[in-house]
């Protein structure tokens, strides 16, 4: 599988805080990299970082983790005036696949006859089906199309549209970009497919982990963390990890290494215990928010200050031969069904990971995070409307005009903002603003709306006309033509 990743690369800033000794066993000097592709940091992390597959983006941003300040850089709604770059810790190059996905659509088709009008229509509206293939949208899900396992009404009627009831019979291209995670992109897109009604394609379908399968070529043994049940396991395992061990299964084998901890006769049984101190870990990877808080912090930081990956020993220099964390997205709160505010998410999960190790070694965390607002997510979502693009109209391009939809101002709006996206923000999530308000720190640069239907509709009418008929219209003749048809909004 061919490859590529980002390099971000800037300068680690160091803590002056002098670090104290935690070691129990001899401290280890940094070591070549021990496979190719693979590169250390000025720290000696090691990090992918093969030359032939990155490409170079500058980080403007500061290398001071999140928790050193709370944070007046992760607030409830920092400003994209103060920070303009990547979440990430330090430079760094962030893989992401390039290989086309299989598409595994998940409902049923328009009806042959259907698709012979609509081509026909298509073929005597020429000007409209161009400008339609040259517009794209990109969703976010939770707070956008659903609430939880609850469907936002707006949003079928928005897809279906998408998808072809309209007055050409066209689809418009789109994707899913979420980030949210935790199982694997075939489970999410048929779970979403009877959510919202309408055919999901895993090709069209980005969760926050989606891109962190590119890791599988530099890493073999790997802690995956987050999630229902042992569902990540699953997703690691699919995405080409030789060894994936959760943390349920480090508890089954020691009880011990969480006293706070839960564990449950289901967690037993799903289990795979073995001698885990025989072990090398080669990075810890979160996929989506913890279900037991205290046992992942516990065998996180374990691994973060043991030597060099090794479970039950300490570093005498955590630092300098420390195995990379890895979170797939940086949300620090999201939308869920709840009538109250927003909820904690993984971003929350972070801090708290950075302010432990910090309170352990006097330094700050240096982390990798994927997902949106992340430069890697967007260059990966690019590729995926690419493919997309092929799939539905055979032509393999990007979209001249890019929408963003989301309802979070932090992660969508930022995101979409800096990759030179069109971005559009709405009232059914994280955001709570006023009639006529935008987003003070974030401003959406197309405008704020009631649902995502009303965001949809207003994109349609600038890119293909005020009279464009959001419906298709059965009774179309087409001799006479898409004027000549009674579709009606």
């Amino acid at each position: 599988m061919t490859r590529m990743s980002e390099l971000t690369p800037e300068d680690v800033s160091r803590s002056e805080t002098p670090r104290p000794v935690v070691s129990r066993t001899a401290s280890h000097a940094p070591q070549q990299p021990t496979r190719p592709g693979m590169t250390r940091t000025a720290s000696g992390l090691l990090i992918p970082g093969d030359a032939g597959k990155i490409v170079e983006v500058p980080v403007t941003g500061s290398s001071i983790s999140d928790a050193a300040a709370l944070m007046h850089n992760l607030s409830l709604s920092p400003s994209m005036k103060e920070r303009r770059s990547s979440r990430n810790s330090f430079g760094t190059s962030l893989p992401i696949p390039r290989s086309p996905r299989n598409s595994h659509l998940r409902s049923k088709r328009p009806a042959l006859s259907q698709d012979i009008l609509a081509s026909q229509v298509q073929d005597m509206s020429k000007e409209k089906v161009e400008a339609a293939k040259n517009m794209a949208f990109a969703f976010d899900i939770d707070g956008v199309l659903a609430h939880g396992l609850e469907p936002i009404e707006e949003a079928k009627q928005a897809l279906k549209m998408l998808n072809g009831d309209n007055e050409l019979g066209i689809k418009i291209p789109y994707v899913l970009l979420t980030n949210g995670g935790g199982k694997t992109e075939e489970a999410r897109c048929k779970q979403l497919a009877e959510q919202l009604e309408v055919p999901i394609s895993t090709q069209q379908f980005i969760q926050s982990h989606t891109p962190m399968q590119a890791l599988a070529e530099y890493y073999e043994t790997v802690l995956v963390c987050g999630g229902e049940g042992y569902k990540v396991r699953e997703v690691a395992e699919t995405y080409g990890f030789k060894h994936v061990v959760h943390p349920k299964d480090i508890q089954a084998w020691d009880p011990t290494i969480s006293p706070w901890g839960t564990f449950t006769e289901e967690d037993r049984a799903g289990a795979k215990p073995r001698d885990f101190s025989k072990m090398k870990f080669d990075a810890i990877l979160v996929f989506a928010d913890s279900r037991d808080y205290a046992t992942d912090f516990q065998i996180i930081i374990d691994l973060l200050l043991s030597d060099n990956g090794k479970l039950l020993t300490r570093a005498e220099d955590p630092e300098n031969s420390r195995i990379p964390i890895y979170f797939s997205q940086g949300d620090f709160v999201f939308a869920t069904a709840h009538r109250g505010p927003s909820r904690l998410t993984q971003g929350a999960f972070r801090i708290a990971i950075e302010a432990q190790y910090k309170a352990a070694t006097g330094v700050e965390l240096e982390r990798i995070v994927y997902g949106k607002p992340e430069r890697a997510t967007y260059t990966y979502a690019d590729e995926v409307l690419k493919n997309w693009m092929e799939e539905i109209h055979n032509e393999s391009r990007l979209p001249k005009n890019v929408y963003m939809i989301g309802d979070n101002p932090q992660s969508d709006i930022v995101g979409g903002n800096m990759y030179g996206w069109n971005t559009c923000l709405v009232r059914t999530g994280v955001f709570q603003g006023k009639e006529g308000e935008n987003d003070t720190n974030n401003p959406a640069n197309f405008g704020v709306y009631d649902h995502v239907l009303d965001a949809v509709k207003a994109v349609i009418r600038k890119e293909l006309g005020q009279d464009f008929k959001f419906k298709w219209n059965p009774k179309v003749n087409p001799v006479l033509g898409a004027e000549g048809s009674s579709a009606v909004e």
